[in-house]
């Protein structure tokens, strides 16, 4: 089954208010894929379909438009209308700006990005921005309106580009309340890479625990830290690991293979 991305009434920057009571229409929408992950060479055009179902009670209004974004170092995602130095985003023409939905239904909105002949091998990345065009009147301590967005990633790797990443241990540090070997990843290459895959751990008191990198990006002249993921069954217990710990196996991004001999301490 395909991955889905939902917001309902997105409240983002006012989320200290105490259980706002959204009046009128609000955003509810699904959107699959969330993310695309393309590749295409110079001189071609290449059309893509991407999917919204509208989950609101009455008839929902949405707009569709592209932004350039950046992640920043803290993996928050800056988001931008104004076109950045080297955007492809002229290159992407979309089915129509506006668009209704009725409740329940479903509509296959096009685009297409068309590449410019002698393109060099790179990556093109841009933002599908599905946004409610009706604003729900929020109630509580203030009254403002507020909206919803969801954002689609593309990445269109041109020309053969890939990703050429390097790992080595970071040491250990906290994520999501829990003490969780890291890995500082590097890309080398001209495309974004992703760590993917399954590794085993065995810590101090013999313990073995399967880990999996966090799905994080890591763009071309970039490097990120990784955190490596214990895997659980559903209601399980989070693990306590007991450092140090030592993790074998394998990773994987795209073609890429990345054998792991590795140490963790704190």
């Amino acid at each position: 089954m395909p991955q889905r991305t939902v917001v309902s009434c997105c409240l983002a920057l006012f989320g200290v208010l105490a259980a706002p009571v959204v009046q009128a229409q609000g955003f509810s929408a699904f959107v699959t894929p969330p993310r695309f992950e393309l590749q295409v060479q110079p001189g071609e055009r290449l059309r893509q379909v991407l999917e919204i179902q509208h989950a609101g009670g009455q008839t929902g209004r949405f707009r569709v438009y592209t932004n350039d974004w950046r992640f920043r170092p803290d993996q928050t995602v800056e988001f931008s209308d104004a076109l950045s130095p080297g955007s492809c985003r002229p290159w992407v023409a979309v089915e129509r700006r506006e668009l209704s939905i009725e409740p329940g239904a479903r509509f296959r909105y096009r685009f297409e990005i068309t590449v410019p002949p002698g393109t060099p091998p790179g990556e093109c990345r841009f933002a599908l921005m599905v946004e409610g065009a009706d604003a729900a009147q929020v109630e509580g301590t203030l009254n403002f309106p507020v909206g919803g967005r969801i954002a689609v990633i593309v990445y269109a790797a041109i020309g053969g580009a890939a990703p050429r990443l390097s790992a080595e241990p970071a040491g250990v540090q906290a994520f999501n309340g829990q003490q969780l070997p890291r890995l500082t990843v590097r890309n080398a290459g001209n495309a974004h890479g992703r760590l993917q895959g399954f590794v085993n751990g065995r810590d101090a008191d013999g313990k073995r625990i399967e880990l999996a990198p966090a799905d994080t990006p890591i763009l071309p002249g970039e490097t990120r830290q990784v955190a490596l993921l214990p895997m659980l069954e559903e209601g399980a217990a989070p693990i306590t690991i007991r450092y140090p710990l030592q993790v074998q196996g394998q990773l994987e991004s795209g073609s890429e293979r990345l054998p792991l001999d590795l140490r963790f301490a704190p």
